[in-house]
């Protein structure tokens, strides 16, 4: 009997894909930032909802630091920086009071993850590339990951905030166990960490990590409608509270994660079919949120929009891994990623500039994932035709 690798144990997966849970976590102080307008006087709302979004900007600086971090102390000790500084910049609007340093802080959480934000997604195929479906499923719950942390964060939010807008910071302690597990359970072969001695082979792009890239952004600056319009939109159509939004938001998040978890499955039955059939759902999804007459109705929307996300972005992350030219994935991870955050951080400022209608916002995102949906059809039947 051929003896268990180090990446095959349960422990060394759990680890590995513990830090994504802090991907998609920057933005989910959202819920406190009304409790936060009259906190600072002289600095006006559009000041305080940046403490939201400016930890876009600091991913990408993150991001850009990384690989030059990875050549210096190799790729574990990478993260582990991250971890730390995402877990010392994140807790730090706890004791805080000024406004200018705790956007510094919110900042350096953005750099923090982004520190650790590529190699999240680029070492899976670095350790699970033995068979194409063992990697769909590691990248299917490396994306789930990203859901259980918005879920853990929305409920512990919901109970944070009746304390005060302070406690809602004490969310980012939860980086304590995953440094912890990463730190004692994730092994590297010596050559993964060895970056100092050794020469490199050039990492380069190509055209297809271009193409992919700017879709990504695309996506990411048409779907984040869902984060900040949402809570406008539905005070405004008078469809029910924020505070049961952010619950909704939760329990959402833990519906996507079967969704996420068997995209292995999905992905052995239906092959390139996910693309066009993840945003076909999307779409459906985001139609349903945009003219929902009730909360039961945003909610049955934002369900559908979870299961189509669920399919259609791990799928795009498994395209980059097949297009990528050998041993560049990281460096295509890292641009893809630089554009989806640059993407996430001037979507407000895109879209407000549209409109100021919460209603209409959603409208356009609805009618982008529409023309998108056309495309995947499109693409699939060429590459299938070939």
């Amino acid at each position: 009997m051929q003896e268990k690798q180090p990446q095959d144990h349960l422990i060394f997966k759990i680890s590995l894909l513990s830090i994504s849970i802090f991907l998609m976590m920057a933005p989910a102080i959202s819920p406190a930032l009304p409790l936060m307008y009259n906190a600072f006087p002289g600095v006006d709302r559009g000041g305080v909802e940046t403490l939201a979004t400016i930890p876009n900007i600091g991913i990408v600086m993150g991001l850009l630091i990384s690989p030059f971090l990875i050549r210096l102390v190799g790729e574990k000790a990478t993260i582990i920086t991250g971890l730390i500084v995402t877990l010392l910049a994140g807790t730090f609007p706890m004791y805080a009071t000024a406004y200018t340093p705790i956007l510094v802080s919110r900042f350096l959480i953005g750099a923090g993850i982004g520190l650790f934000n590529s190699l999240a997604v680029s070492l899976i195929p670095e350790f699970y590339s033995r068979e194409e479906e063992e990697l769909a499923s590691m990248i299917g719950f490396q994306n789930v990951m990203g859901s259980v942390g918005a879920a853990a964060a929305s409920f512990l939010i919901s109970y944070l905030i009746t304390i005060s807008w302070h406690a809602a910071f004490a969310i980012y302690f939860l980086v304590i166990p995953v440094l912890i597990l990463f730190t004692l359970f994730v092994k590297f072969p010596k050559k993964a960490d060895a970056a100092k001695g050794e020469k490199k082979e050039k990492q380069t792009i190509n055209s297809k990590v271009v193409w992919i890239s700017a879709l990504m952004f695309f996506i990411f600056l048409f779907y984040m409608p869902i984060s900040f319009k949402i809570p406008t939109f539905v005070v405004q159509e008078k469809l029910g509270t924020v505070s049961q939004l952010s619950v909704l938001t939760g329990v959402l998040s833990l519906v996507s994660i079967p969704v996420g978890a068997s995209f292995g499955f999905f992905f052995k039955k239906l092959h390139d079919k996910i693309f066009p059939l993840g945003f076909t759902i999307l779409t459906v999804g985001f139609f349903t949120i945009t003219f929902a007459v009730n909360f039961a109705m945003l909610a049955v929307g934002n369900l559908i929009l979870g299961i189509g996300f669920g399919l259609a972005l791990p799928y795009m992350y498994n395209w980059l891994d097949w297009s990528a030219p050998k041993n560049s994935v990281n460096l295509a991870t890292t641009i893809v990623l630089v554009l989806v955050n640059v993407g996430c951080a001037i979507s407000p400022m895109v879209l407000n500039a549209i409109s100021s209608n919460a209603k209409v916002i959603l409208l356009i995102s609805s009618c982008f994932f529409a023309i998108f949906t056309v495309y995947a059809f499109i693409h699939y039947m060429k590459v299938h035709k070939k």
